[in-house]
C-alpha cells in the first residue's frame, strides 16, 4: 500500500480494523492541484500535483475522562499504516483528559459514494481559460500594460470513517484567480481575483478590461491625507473582514468575556449590531459556493473539536436581520454556554442590500473613496475586534459620481462590527474572491459597502 496504489476508503478501513482505543477516527484526505502562473504577458509555469495525508484521532478512556491523540502524515505506506495508528493510540494514553470530550458521533447515513475512487483535477480544467487568458495577453501588450498572476484548481476528496460506524465523503474543488496589471514603468498597479469551482464561469478578457480601465484612472495622482473618508468598500474587502470577525466568533470566548462579542454576565445575542437590514449567514448546499455537509476536524481548538467530526451541519445564520444570531460552538463549548450548537461552515454569505452595482453606488458617491482590495491584516484589540491593515493596487477618488483619480494608500484601524453598524449601503451580492485570507477561505459572496467615516489612520508608501 503507498499513497497512490491503495483506494482511501481502504485505507480508512485498515486503520480503523489496527485501532485498539476505545475510540477511533480516520480522514483521508485524496488531493490534486492544477496550476498556471504567468508574468509580462507569458506564461511561465504550469503544473499539477498529487498527494494523500491520513490523520488517526484515538481516544482512550480513563478514570479521569477521556483523552486524545492526533497525528498526521503524509504518503503513508503499507509498513507505516500501523505506526501511525499505534503514535496516535500512545499520544492518547500519554494526554490528560481532553477538555473537549464527546461520545463520537454515531446515526450519520453512509455516504452513497464512500468506496468510489477520489475525484481528481487536471491540467485539462483551463482547457477553455489558457487560450482566452493568451488573447488577454496580447491586448495588454497592445495596451501598454502588463499582466501577472496565477490560476489555481484543486480537488480534496475526504474520506471520514469512525470505530461508531459513520463512513462520510466530501469532494471539494476549488479554484482562484488572481490577475495583476501594471503599467511598464511599474509606478501603477491594479488588481483582480475570481473564485471558481471549475473555471468555465471565469472570464479574463473582462477581468484585463477592468484592469485597463484602474489604470486608466490611475493616470492622475492626488496626495490625501490620513483621516476619516466616505470609503466604497468592494466585495472582496468586505470579505476579508467579515472572514476575520466569523474566525473571532467563538461562544465560549463571548461567554468567558474575552470578545467583542462579550457582553457582562452573556453574549450579545440578540443584539441589533446593523442598521441595515444586513444577514450573515453559511449555509453548506449554497449553490456555487458548496462545501462540506459535515464537520471534517482534523485538530481541536477554541471553536472545532476532534469529537464532533461526522456532525452534521446545516444553514446558520450568524447575523440575521441585523441582529447577532448564532456564535461559532462545538458540543462541548455549547454545553459550557448553554447556546445552540453551530459549528463553523466555510463559506460566508452577507446579503440584505439593494440589488445595486459598484457601478451604481461611484454614480451616487459626491466624494469619497473607492478601494481595491485589503492586505496584511493584523488584529489590535480582540475585545473590540479592531483589525488593521493596509489597501493595495489601487485607491481612488470618487467626486460628483466619477472617479477622477488614484490617490495613495493607507492603513486602516477599523473593527468589521463597528463598519457594520456604521454601513450606510449595501449593494448588490456576488461571489467574490477574499485577497487576504485566499489560502484558507476561497467561498464567499458578499456586497460592496458604503461606510460614510472609515479611519484611515494613516498614509502608505505601497503600490
Amino acid at each position: 500500500m503507498s499513497a497512490r496504489t491503495s483506494k482511501p476508503h481502504e485505507v480508512v478501513e485498515r486503520a480503523l480494523e489496527l485501532s485498539t482505543a476505545d475510540g477511533c477516527v480516520v480522514i483521508a484526505d485524496e488531493y490534486s492541484t492544477a496550476n498556471l502562473r504567468w508574468a509580462g504577458n507569458a506564461l511561465t509555469t504550469n503544473g499539477v500535483t498529487r498527494g494523500r495525508t491520513l490523520t488517526v484521532i484515538a481516544t482512550v478512556d480513563g478514570k479521569e475522562g477521556t483523552s486524545s491523540g492526533v497525528v498526521s502524515r503524509s504518503a503513508v505506506t503499507a509498513d507505516e499504516l500501523e505506526p501511525l495508528v499505534r503514535a496516535a493510540e500512545a499520544a492518547a494514553r500519554g494526554a490528560g483528559p481532553a477538555e473537549d470530550a464527546q461520545p463520537l458521533v454515531t446515526g450519520v447515513a453512509e455516504s452513497p459514494d464512500f468506496t468510489d475512487a477520489p475525484a481528481e483535477t487536471s491540467s485539462g480544467v483551463f482547457a477553455d481559460f489558457a487560450p482566452a487568458l493568451g488573447e488577454s495577453f496580447a491586448r495588454a501588450r497592445e495596451g501598454g500594460r502588463e499582466l501577472y498572476g496565477f490560476a489555481n484548481h484543486e480537488f480534496t476528496s475526504s474520506y471520514l470513517g469512525t470505530s461508531t460506524g459513520l463512513r462520510l465523503r466530501h469532494d471539494q474543488p476549488n479554484g482562484t484567480l488572481e490577475l495583476n496589471a501594471k503599467s511598464p514603468d511599474r509606478t501603477r498597479s491594479a488588481w483582480a481575483g475570481r473564485s471558481t469551482r471549475d473555471f468555465k464561469d471565469v472570464d479574463p478578457a473582462a477581468l484585463d478590461a477592468e484592469l485597463a480601465t484602474r489604470l486608466g484612472w490611475a493616470q492622475r495622482r492626488i496626495e490625501l491625507p490620513a483621516g476619516r473618508y466616505e470609503t466604497l468598500l468592494p466585495p472582496t474587502a468586505v470579505a476579508d473582514l467579515l472572514i476575520y470577525q466569523l474566525w473571532s466568533s467563538s461562544a465560549r470566548d463571548a461567554a468567558e468575556g474575552r470578545t467583542v462579542f462579550s457582553k457582562p454576565g452573556g453574549t450579545r445575542i440578540g443584539e441589533k449590531l446593523a442598521e441595515l437590514p444586513l444577514t450573515l449567514r453559511s449555509d453548506p448546499n449554497e449553490p456555487g459556493l458548496e462545501c462540506a455537509p459535515f464537520v471534517l476536524a482534523h485538530s481541536s481548538g477554541d471553536d472545532s473539536s476532534v469529537f464532533d467530526n461526522g456532525l452534521p451541519l446545516r444553514a446558520t445564520e450568524w447575523i440575521r436581520g441585523g441582529e447577532l444570531a448564532h456564535l461559532t460552538s462545538t458540543r462541548h463549548s455549547a454545553g459550557l454556554t448553554g447556546l445552540p450548537v453551530a459549528p463553523g461552515i466555510s463559506n460566508l454569505v452577507l446579503d440584505g442590500g439593494a440589488d445595486r452595482s459598484l457601478e451604481e453606488m461611484v454614480a451616487e458617491t459626491e466624494r469619497g473613496l473607492l478601494l481595491t482590495c485589503l492586505w496584511y491584516i493584523r488584529e489590535v484589540d480582540p475585545a473590540t475586534l479592531l483589525l488593521t491593515g493596509l489597501t493595495r493596487d489601487g485607491v481612488y477618488l470618487v467626486e460628483n459620481g466619477e472617479v477622477t483619480g488614484e490617490v495613495n494608500n493607507f492603513r486602516f484601524n477599523e473593527s468589521p462590527v463597528d463598519l457594520l453598524g456604521r454601513a450606510t449601503e449595501a449593494g448588490r451580492t456576488e461571489k467574490t474572491l477574499p485577497r487576504e485570507w485566499g489560502d484558507w477561505f476561497t467561498r464567499a459572496a458578499m456586497p460592496a459597502l458604503r461606510i460614510p467615516d472609515f479611519n484611515m489612520s494613516s498614509v502608505s508608501q505601497g503600490v
